[in-house]
């Protein structure tokens, strides 16, 4: 559990970790080179450890340092059968079938697991792969894909899907021919491991915009890259720190993907401070109540939902939150009302009444983003507050008990059962 007694405004400095939704796609992306990459500025994070055992379990040498530097290489893997319980923690081993489709034609894995937010189909994974050429087959709790040959297509994707898009560039970079991906996902972490893909020599144009189009090679290199700093993990400092009424300097992130967040805080009465690589947040007065709407990149991102809505609790007025991205992610809400927030949620909208009353109390994190949620309440509230099930936090956040109290928060980790006598 953390035990956090909360009521100080977080002050200094932080620095942010590589992209887990950046690091997990390129670490499975390694699966389709013979030959050793070696990735920089991979956060230390229990998602990213997962998928380096399960690239482990199925023949990779890989060796992650204590400084965030993988080199990995895949040479050695003869197939991509991954069918053991730890895909069925990770959401993100689904990024195994498009890898594994590209090299070998063939991959089988269990239903991935992941947060528990809402229905998260798979089914534009399904039609893309589909559209290459390949047979999918879901049975038994596992997704097994097989083609005898896969040939570039122009597959449109009837919802934005970063999974799908991410899984399709997998698929057809070693395809034949030309494939045109349309209405893809445009988030960060599309652009970087479309940037990684072609640092190994994959031939992949307009990452980030509404056209991708992949150009087939016969096969990939190693490289050296440099995942992009965590924009979620920006984020949820930045308005914890707006949250507490502090003043702090958010470091090694890229301002441009931090605009939606940026735009909030300011029409919220947070004062923001761009640099070339860090934000400055300074609360300085009372919050305002606004409107927030969860959108696919460039709009307000539905990981950040649930930290901006905690701050709004301490805003004066009416806030209202639509949740436009995944329908089960309001099931936190329960645990702020256990603190005093004053939340109605009917389907996707939640509607805050800041009353800027926060009292410690024993809540649950119910999955990766309501647990920095339940972390920021923490910070904001008086007296203590425990939070259970905080291995959904560590799932995404690097060392957050230290960088907290570098920020002069009062955090612990303890143990769930504490031993007697």
């Amino acid at each position: 559990m953390f035990v956090i007694r909360g009521g100080k405004p977080l002050q200094g400095e932080v620095q942010i970790s590589g992209f887990k939704n950046a690091a997990l796609p390129i670490i499975a992306s390694t699966l389709l080179s013979k030959e050793t990459c070696i990735i920089e500025n991979v956060p230390l994070i229990n998602d990213v450890f997962t998928l380096v055992d399960i690239m482990k379990e199925i023949g990779a040498d890989a060796n992650l340092s204590d400084d965030g530097v993988l080199t990995i290489n895949a040479g050695a893997v003869e197939e991509c059968n991954a069918i053991f319980d730890l895909t069925k923690r990770l959401r993100a081993s689904y990024y195994l079938l498009g890898a594994g489709l590209g090299r070998f034609r063939k991959a089988v894995i269990n239903y991935p697991g992941g947060c528990n937010i809402g229905t998260r189909p798979i089914d534009q994974h399904i039609k893309g792969f589909e559209s290459l050429g390949a047979n999918v087959t879901i049975s038994h709790g596992t997704i097994a894909c097989e083609a005898e040959a896969l040939i570039g297509d122009h597959i449109y994707m009837d919802v934005v899907s970063i999974g799908a898009t991410i899984n399709v560039m997998l698929a057809s970079v070693l395809a034949e021919g030309k494939t045109i991906i349309e209405n893809p996902a445009k988030e960060p972490h599309i652009v970087d491991t479309a940037n990684f893909l072609n640092s190994m020599g994959a031939n992949i144009k307009g990452a980030g915009t509404d056209v991708i189009r992949i150009e087939g090679v016969k096969d990939l290199k190693g490289c050296i890259y440099t995942v992009i700093p965590d924009q979620i993990e920006a984020g949820t400092y930045m308005i914890a720190g707006a949250a507490t009424g502090g003043d702090v300097l958010v470091k090694n992130i890229i301002p441009k993907h931090m605009e939606p967040v940026i735009a909030k805080l300011r029409e919220a009465g947070v004062q923001v401070e761009e640099f070339d690589e860090a934000v400055r947040v300074t609360s300085t007065g009372k919050l305002k109540a606004i409107d927030v709407k969860t959108l696919p990149y460039p709009g307000f991102p539905t990981d950040l939902q649930q930290p901006i809505t905690v701050m709004l609790t301490q805003a004066e007025g009416t806030s209202m939150i639509t949740e436009n991205i995944y329908e089960g992610r309001f099931k936190y809400i329960d645990e702020l009302i256990k603190m005093g927030a004053e939340i109605k949620v009917d389907h996707r909208v939640a509607v805050v009444i800041g009353n800027g009353l926060l009292s410690g109390a024993k809540i649950e994190a119910m999955d990766l983003r309501a647990g920095a949620a339940c972390v920021i309440a923490g910070l904001i509230a008086s007296d203590e507050t425990l939070i259970e099930n905080i291995y959904h936090v560590d799932r995404g956040y690097e060392k957050v008990i230290e960088k907290l109290r570098a920020l002069g928060a009062d955090i612990e980790r303890i143990s769930a059962e504490p031993s007697r006598g």
